[in-house]
């Protein structure tokens, strides 16, 4: 951790089909004194909106393009084409890049997908952005290829997807600067973790104190052992010795006597 001032809110930055509601709740319940404001940003310029101080942390999509920047894996996103309702494609539950070699699949300069080769034909032009690529899927000019959860950002009554199985996929992660791991980072970082308040990185409250009662071992003393051969304090002794040198029992029978009433001799 490198810093521990005070701040009036944290700012969280997160790119376009990735939703913070879950841990902006989160968030709120847990420290409802410090605001959460929230920054939406383009994919493109994500990493230097965080460079630039425009937000604390943020959720991007990996990979991250500077060793200056922290991240942290969170998910893997499910890769879909988009098609127009009525394509051949609508008919299937999945589909591979093969069956889109006939296609025109259009390549946007936003893509978030790490291509090695692109499938289907190539567009005469890149559109500039993912939302324009959805209008020209639209007009029925070509097809596709991105994150699930931008098909559904994008959604149009008339257009529908479907699975990719072997295309790339997007991961989504949460990136701040390395140099900026402030104590608020490190709250938001152990609620995108799952960590509890009571967590060895979550806010603890106060140590409660020692409970009345607890034995001197309990405390750090040490507990005293009974001297060998004198009586443990509480505990009945194993037995009272008599006058004739025999030890007897605490109500117990003579040996060789019986107990109750003696038989009347006729």
């Amino acid at each position: 951790m490198t810093g521990s001032e005070e701040t009036p809110s944290f700012r969280l930055a997160y790119v376009p089909g990735v939703t913070p509601t879950k841990w902006v709740r989160i968030w709120n319940e847990r420290l409802p004194d410090i605001p959460l404001d929230l920054v939406q940003v383009p994919a493109a310029d994500a990493f230097g909106t965080l460079r630039a101080g425009g937000a604390d942390a943020g959720f991007v999509r990996l990979p991250v393009d500077g060793a200056d920047l922290a991240a942290i894996p969170l998910y893997t996103e499910t890769t879909v084409v988009v098609i127009p309702k009525d394509h051949l494609v609508a008919a299937v539950d999945e589909v591979t890049t093969e069956d889109l070699a006939d296609d025109i699949v259009l390549h946007p300069l936003d893509d978030s997908l790490d291509w090695e080769r692109l499938p289907g034909r190539p567009a005469i032009e890149r559109p500039a952005t993912t939302a324009d690529a959805i209008e020209l899927v639209a007009a029925g000019v070509g097809v596709l290829v991105v994150p699930q959860s931008l098909a559904r950002l994008h959604h149009r009554k008339d257009l529908t997807y479907r699975p990719v199985s072997d295309a790339p996929v997007s991961r989504v992660a949460l990136s701040w600067p390395q140099d900026e791991t402030t104590d608020r980072v490190e709250d938001f970082i152990g609620i995108v973790r799952g960590r509890t308040v009571n967590s060895s990185r979550g806010r603890r409250p106060d140590p409660a104190e020692p409970k009345a009662g607890r034995t001197a071992t309990a405390t750090g003393g040490a507990r005293r052992k009974p001297t060998a051969g004198k009586p443990t304090a509480g505990k009945p002794t194993a037995g009272k010795q008599t006058g004739d040198g025999r030890r007897r029992g605490s109500g117990a029978a003579p040996k060789g006597g019986k107990r109750g009433k003696p038989r009347r001799r006729s």
